[in-house]
């Protein structure tokens, strides 16, 4: 099959998270039609799935989202229209990730006696709450971790092929409260001015750097984004001061270990504060090896292109997939992600489902 068909029929599914607008019901009948065995997963308000269709070799897993961000303004064309002009696809997914999906439907077609499985969710780009964490326990329950699992995220910089990603960083948000009493500031004996506690404290936790980053990692980076204390009135030390910020972090770290350090600081310097610490996921690693390595060869044989291995970038659901067996990622140029006329060439589309291919024809025989 030609990739973008599919992908042409997914992007017509306004599937803005948490909706699901159609998009795994057309995934699906694709699927089946191929012969996989497709079980819905619904959990809360977000519609999941996964298909597998067993056969020869090792299990090799594809992971990807349905989900998408709102569209925005600005487009020239309809964001769920699935338009092509001059050879490139338009459409509010046709990046991240729809046509990924596409193409990795497209190489599966091609090898039908490879022992392949999708993880499909509709929560990548909402709260990943109900979504990958979800099927994963349900895969665990019921025997169906793979051996290798792809997660088609858009990797590419600059050309299709030129970055594989190994890891992530860790993400941790963190909300600091310190509560002072409020009073005049032209008496300040009879007040206690929160923000001359929670300053200090946010000096010190940026005044020594994390670490000088690792062999596959940045090093980790602790940034301020927020400090409010909600006084419309300049006459006036406020009751209340509050910080957030967050840590991305590399493996040298966990939440555990972060928030000590948090913690200690704010004893020393601020004892009265109040620390929230929410983790969207640790920092994981999978070590090149064998299964990267394959994945490596797909790119470069299509492609002609030598991929960097690296973790750089946000957060996604490969997160959770390390935890059960060896992850990577691996997808189209992520220029035009999250933006008006989001977009990607046909051509381009229809070599990533060769890519794809041919990692299915070597590992899984």
């Amino acid at each position: 099959m030609d990739p973008l068909v599919l992908a042409q029929e997914l992007l017509r599914c306004p599937s803005v998270t948490p909706a699901d607008g159609g998009a795994q019901g057309a995934l699906a009948a694709a699927l089946e039609r191929q012969g996989f065995a497709v079980t819905k997963l619904r959990f809360g308000a977000i519609e999941n799935f996964f298909a597998e269709r067993p056969g020869a070799g090792k299990h090799l897993c594809f992971a990807g989202h349905t989900d998408v961000v709102p569209p925005g303004a600005g487009w020239a064309h309809d964001p769920f229209g699935g338009v092509v002009q001059d050879g490139v696809l338009y459409g509010r997914g046709a990046v991240d990730m729809k046509g990924g999906i596409a193409a990795f439907v497209a190489a599966a077609e091609k090898h039908p006696r490879a022992h392949l499985s999708l993880l499909i969710t509709g929560d990548e780009e909402g709260e990943a709450i109900d979504g990958t964490v979800r099927v994963l326990d349900w895969m665990a329950t019921a025997q169906k971790i793979p051996d290798f699992c792809v997660v088609g995220e858009p990797t590419s910089k600059e050309r299709l092929g030129d970055v594989v990603k190994i890891g992530r960083r860790g993400s941790l948000n963190a909300r600091i409260t310190v509560t002072g009493r409020q009073g005049h500031v032209a008496y300040p004996h009879l007040a206690e001015n929160p923000i001359h506690r929670l300053v200090p404290a946010l000096a010190a936790m940026i005044a020594t750097p994390l670490d000088q980053g690792t062999e596959w990692f940045e090093p980790s980076s602790l940034q301020v984004t927020s400090v409010d204390v909600g006084n419309p009135a300049g006459n006036v030390i406020p009751g209340t001061a509050t910080a957030r910020l967050n840590i991305r972090f590399n493996d040298r770290h966990n939440e555990a270990g972060l928030t000590d350090r948090l913690t200690e600081i704010l004893a020393l310097i601020a004892p009265q504060a109040e620390l929230e610490v929410r983790c969207s996921g640790e920092a994981f690693l999978t070590q090149p090896g064998p299964h990267t390595e394959a994945l490596c060869r797909a790119v470069t044989a299509v492609t002609g292109v030598v991929p960097e291995q690296n973790t750089g970038g946000g957060t996604s659901d490969a997160r959770f997939i390390a935890r059960y067996c060896p992850v990577a990622e691996f997808g189209l140029v992520g220029a035009t992600i999250h933006q008006a006329n989001e977009r990607v060439p046909v051509a381009e589309l229809r070599q990533l489902a060769d890519v794809y291919g041919a990692l299915i024809e070597e590992f899984c025989r």
